[in-house]
């Protein structure tokens, strides 16, 4: 399977790699990592990449690694339907006291926006 994995620094976006490069790991998938601004993000893109990097290697996984530039949403639903991704996987969502899901804007752009297949990491 051709799979994009989009970080923007957060705590969620870290999640979703570490689970992803796993699951990368056990089943062989295709996988690219996209690293895109996220204004609510805590890491730089330097600190998101040598993480990516570490991670990468630990696992013995071999992906390509690709900084977007502009709207990350955008950015990440145009190169998930130009280059024929087969899912694109975000982290994000986190559970109200309510029990509703709340997801960040960037997932909610994607999720609405996206004719792949996305997947929420929580």
């Amino acid at each position: 399977m051709k799979v994009l994995l989009g970080i923007g620094g957060s705590d969620d976006s870290m999640r979703a790699l570490e689970t992803t490069v796993e699951r990368t790991a056990e089943v062989g998938d295709d996988l690219t990592v996209a690293i895109v601004d996220n204004p609510s993000g805590e890491r730089s893109r330097e600190d998101m990449e040598a993480r990516v990097t570490e991670l990468l290697d630990e696992r013995g996984v071999d992906a390509t690694v690709r900084a977007l530039d502009g709207d990350p949403g955008s950015a990440l639903v145009d190169l998930a339907e130009n280059e024929g991704f087969d899912q694109l996987v975000l982290g994000g969502g986190e559970t109200s006291p309510m029990g509703k899901i709340q997801i960040g804007n960037i997932a909610e752009f994607v999720l609405l926006n996206s004719h792949v297949t996305v997947t929420l990491v929580r």
